[in-house]
C-alpha cells in the first residue's frame, strides 16, 4: 500500500493536471464556436454556386465537360486532411487509417507508389505519411491550424492543373466531417471528376449540421434561363471558382472536427480526472483513519501497562 506521502502527491499532480484539461476544454470550446459560425457562413453560398452551376452546365454542357469524365485510373492524388496537435481523441488516428486504407486499395489495382500521390494537410498526417514513404510536396500546417482562403484555392489549383494536365485521373479527399460535438465521422469524397447526379454536383455530400437549405426558385426548363454575358463565359469564371472553394469548405470542416474532437477528449480527461481524485482522496482519508486509529490504541495499551 502507497504511503500517505505518496497519495498526497497524487493528489496534488492530478489536481494540476485537471487545471490544465479544463482549460484546454475552454479553449477548445471557444475555438469550436468560432469554426461552426465560420463553416455555417460559408455553406449556404457554397450550395447557391453549386445549384447555379449544375443549371449553367445542363445549358452548356461543352464548357467543363473535361471535369466530368471518368478516365482508367493511373494515377491518383489523396488530399488528407489533419490536425498540427494531439490531444484530440482518435482525431487524427482516424483520418491515418483511413488514408492508408486508400493507398493499399490503389495499390491493390496494380498502382505503384509512384503513381500515388499524398497531399497531407496538418503536421500529423504529414508525419504519418513520410514514415509510409509519401512525403508531401509542401509543408500545408500552417494552413491546417489557421484555415485561409488564400491557401486553400492555390492548393485546389494546383489540383485542378494536375487533373486537366492529365498528372492524375482521379483525386480523391480523405477528412473528419463535423457532424456534431460528439460525432466526426471519417469521409472519404472523391473531389475530381465532378459527378453530376440528379441535377447536383457531388461536391457536397453529407449533409452538415445547423445549416437551413434555402428554397431558390429554379427554372423548369434550364433553357429558360437568361445569362449575361453569357453561359460559356460565365462557366469559365464559375467552375473553377466553385473546385477552389470545395477545399476551403473541406478545411472549414475538418476545422470544426478537429476543435470539436479536441473538446470532448478534455471532458473525458476532466470526468476521469475527477473519478481519481475521489478515489485517491478516499484512500488518502482512510489510510490517515487508519493510521490515527493506530496511534489511538498504541496509547491507550500504553496507559494500560
Amino acid at each position: 500500500m502507497a504511503s500517505l506521502k505518496e497519495i498526497k502527491g497524487r493528489i496534488a499532480s492530478v489536481g494540476s493536471t485537471l487545471k490544465i484539461t479544463s482549460a484546454m476544454k475552454l479553449v477548445a470550446s471557444a475555438k469550436l464556436r468560432k469554426a461552426q459560425q465560420a463553416i455555417g457562413n460559408m455553406l449556404p453560398y457554397e450550395n447557391h454556386l453549386h445549384r447555379i452551376l449544375v443549371d449553367l452546365m445542363s445549358t452548356t454542357p461543352v464548357i467543363g465537360s473535361e471535369l466530368l469524365v471518368s478516365r482508367p485510373v493511373k494515377r491518383v492524388a489523396i488530399v488528407a486532411f489533419s490536425s498540427n496537435s494531439s490531444l484530440c481523441g482518435a482525431f487524427n488516428s482516424n483520418v491515418v487509417r483511413e488514408t492508408i486504407s486508400v493507398i493499399n486499395e490503389y495499390r491493390s489495382t496494380g498502382l505503384d507508389d509512384s503513381d500515388i500521390k499524398v497531399y497531407p494537410v496538418g503536421r500529423k498526417i504529414q508525419d504519418a505519411m513520410r514514415k509510409v514513404g509519401f512525403p508531401g510536396a509542401a509543408d500545408y500546417s500552417r494552413m491546417a491550424e489557421s484555415p485561409n482562403y488564400g491557401a486553400a484555392a492555390t492548393l485546389a489549383q494546383e489540383l485542378l492543373n494536375g487533373f486537366t494536365d492529365g498528372i492524375f485521373d482521379k483525386i480523391e479527399l480523405v477528412y473528419n466531417h463535423f457532424k456534431s460535438t460528439a460525432s466526426q465521422p471519417t469521409t472519404r469524397q472523391v473531389y475530381l471528376p465532378l459527378n453530376l447526379d440528379e441535377g447536383q454536383i457531388d461536391l457536397n455530400a453529407g449533409k452538415r449540421p445547423n445549416v437551413v437549405e434555402e428554397e431558390i426558385p429554379r427554372p423548369r426548363n434550364p433553357e429558360d434561363l437568361i445569362v449575361e454575358p453569357s453561359p460559356a463565359e460565365l462557366l469559365e469564371v464559375l467552375l473553377p471558382k466553385v473546385i477552389r472553394l470545395r477545399i476551403f469548405t473541406t478545411l472549414l470542416d475538418s476545422n470544426a472536427a478537429e476543435h470539436a474532437a479536441r473538446t470532448v477528449a478534455m471532458q473525458t480527461a476532466t470526468d476521469n480526472g475527477n473519478d481519481l481524485l475521489e478515489e485517491l482522496t478516499l484512500e488518502y482519508n482512510k489510510g490517515r483513519q487508519q493510521k490515527i486509529t493506530s496511534e489511538i490504541l498504541d496509547i491507550v495499551g500504553g496507559s494500560m501497562q
